[in-house]
């Protein structure tokens, strides 16, 4: 069985700042990204069909036929079911929305010569970025029971750890564990391999903390949060996904929020997550070329891979920060911060690209990780795609 994700056009759109260094599937929501629980359901290897420049850090894997899967779609029982029958030419659909196509190769502009087939059930359709962290609970759950299967937890050994709902709990090997509370009474708390739990820390579930992550002392955790592989975080963090290799380590207050990876929020950056007047949240949305309104009454700061915050940055609720942008200064700044854009309330001027490749030179080489011409070459296209938005 060959497995390529694909991006859809609109919903790649859609969920930009984060797609413009990813392919859809490679979203964190739950503790895996989307193309890792594929990878994990199906037991097979996963590939991309996504735009041309991002293509050699996330290649294509043809075969005489494929299963196409949208990228944006979680798997769950059901699904996995239904795809199973699926015979070559045939595709599922839900409400006009390609889910799952099994073909020789897919058309992404034409679904002509597909035999559709409706699918009847509810999807988890990652298809806008607040969906992120609004079905990252339900996610935490599901990737937990799939990693955790059949498996035993390694143990808590810290005298001074309190735990509620230990058989909610699941700690991976190499994990460090001290004087922290953790209670998975209302959601599992899966804490990955080499992880550190500092001191003082409190935790409630769901929560995700990936491979080689850091809660800093005294962070409080309110739980559906996922904190990415390698990234530190302090402070108060509330129903938030962090992609990975990002820091968030000092007090303040993130929530209802997305940040994708290579990010560093300063000591003491706060988002605003709800309106004073308790109304729904508008954001920035790429593919409306406007603001659009989320439905949500909750809905933080949305920031794209390697941007950053300095000190005391107060970031207004609905904000939508694009790639590598440093946003800093006294104020609240505008809600929509284009891609390499450096400034605040102030105003805002052009990252230029030669320092943009320096900080992340730089960045990268502390996780023993190179920027190298494939990352280098993704940079500079996106620099060139958002030029029209930096005015």
């Amino acid at each position: 069985m060959n497995i390529i994700l694909f991006d859809d056009p609109t919903v790649r759109r859609s969920l930009l700042p984060l797609t413009y260094t990813r392919p859809v599937a490679s979203i964190r929501i739950g503790i895996l990204t989307i193309a890792e629980k594929w990878a994990k359901h199906l037991g097979e290897q996963t590939s991309f069909l996504t735009e041309d420049y991002l293509s050699k850090k996330y290649p294509l894997l043809p075969a005489d036929a494929s299963f196409y899967i949208n990228g944006a779609l979680c798997p769950d029982e059901k699904l996995l079911a239904a795809i199973s029958k699926l015979s070559l030419g045939e595709a599922l659909f839900r409400n006009d929305q390609l889910l799952v196509a099994h073909h020789k190769e897919l058309n992404l502009n034409s679904t002509e010569g597909l035999k559709k087939i409706e699918y009847p059930n509810e999807v988890s359709l990652i298809d806008q970025v607040w969906k992120i962290f609004k079905l990252n609970a339900a996610q935490i759950k599901a990737d937990f029971k799939l990693v955790t299967k059949g498996r035993t937890s390694a143990s808590i050994t810290d005298l001074h750890t309190v735990v509620y709902g230990k058989e909610n709990i699941f700690i991976e090997e190499g994990a460090s564990i001290k004087a922290a509370i953790i209670n998975a009474e209302n959601g599992p708390v899966y804490i990955g391999k080499n992880a550190q739990v500092h001191e003082g820390a409190i935790i409630k579930g769901s929560f995700a903390l990936c491979e080689g992550a850091h809660v800093n002392m005294g962070a409080k955790i309110k739980g559906d949060s996922t904190v990415g592989p390698f990234s530190k975080v302090g402070g108060e963090i509330s129903n938030s996904v962090i992609f990975g290799y990002s820091n968030k380590g000092h007090d303040g207050f993130l929530g209802n929020s997305v940040i994708g990876e290579w990010c560093n929020l300063g000591a003491d950056t706060n988002t605003s997550n709800l309106k004073n007047n308790y109304d729904n949240v508008k954001i920035w949305n790429y593919a409306k070329g406007g603001f659009k309104d989320t439905g949500e009454q909750f809905c933080g700061l949305i920031m794209g891979d390697h941007s950053k915050s300095g000190i005391n940055t107060m970031f207004n609720t609905g904000t939508v920060v694009g790639v590598s942008a440093n946003v800093f200064g006294a104020g609240f700044p505008r809600t929509f911060i284009p891609s390499f854009s450096w400034g605040g309330a102030g105003g805002l001027t052009t990252f230029i690209i030669k320092k943009a490749d320096e900080v992340a030179s730089r960045v990268m080489a502390r996780r023993n990780m190179e920027y190298n011409e494939d990352e280098a070459a993704i940079m500079h296209h996106v620099f060139e795609l958002t030029s029209s938005y930096r005015i």
